[in-house]
């Protein structure tokens, strides 16, 4: 399995002491971040870049840094959430300035391609709080369903925080 994919506008690779910078700043912008309950600082943002690379060294998959016209971008892939490793999901972060052209629908199906075809799962989903509305369309737009009787309260998240309920979405192989 390659480390590098490549989709008719994007190159998903490897990440580099280069990305560090960009994604720091990508993870300490209030819009971005809006969904989650907070910013990353410097320190918090190299340590998900360093597990995000670990990852991809040791599965072949995970989340890979994303480029456009070789600008970093941000990151899209799969993971195993850390409350629950059973899954995997596709998800994505990206700038604020890649959003609204197709960036993370064209990445995530690529990285759907990888792990349906590729690793072998049977399912892949995705999740994000209630009100991020923009990411449940790139769901959508994945051919990913919602039942709402799979919406849970993030586990990491405290109780009574208005991003804690989240919404749940699934694909499967066929």
């Amino acid at each position: 399995m390659t480390l590098e994919r490549r989709t008719a506008r994007l190159l998903m690779r490897e990440w580099t002491p280069a990305d560090l910078e960009p994604f720091a700043e990508l993870n300490a912008d209030p819009d971005v971040m809006e969904f989650f309950p907070s910013t990353l600082s410097r320190p918090a943002s190299d340590a998900l870049a360093a597990r995000a690379q670990a990852r991809l060294q040791e599965n072949g998959w995970g989340l890979w840094a994303l480029e456009v016209d070789g600008r970093f971008a941000g990151f899209t892939g799969l993971a195993r959430p850390s409350w629950d490793p059973s899954l995997v999901e596709v998800g994505w972060r990206l700038a604020r300035w890649a959003w609204g052209h197709g960036y993370a629908t064209e990445a995530a199906r690529e990285a759907l391609t990888v792990g349906f075809d590729e690793v072998g799962l049977a399912e892949i989903v995705s999740f994000t709080a209630v009100p991020n509305v923009r990411s449940q369309a790139v769901m959508r737009r994945l051919g990913m369903t919602r039942d709402p009787a799979d919406d849970f309260d993030f586990p990491t998240i405290a109780e009574g925080h208005p991003l804690r309920r989240s919404v749940l979405y699934r694909i499967t192989r066929s």
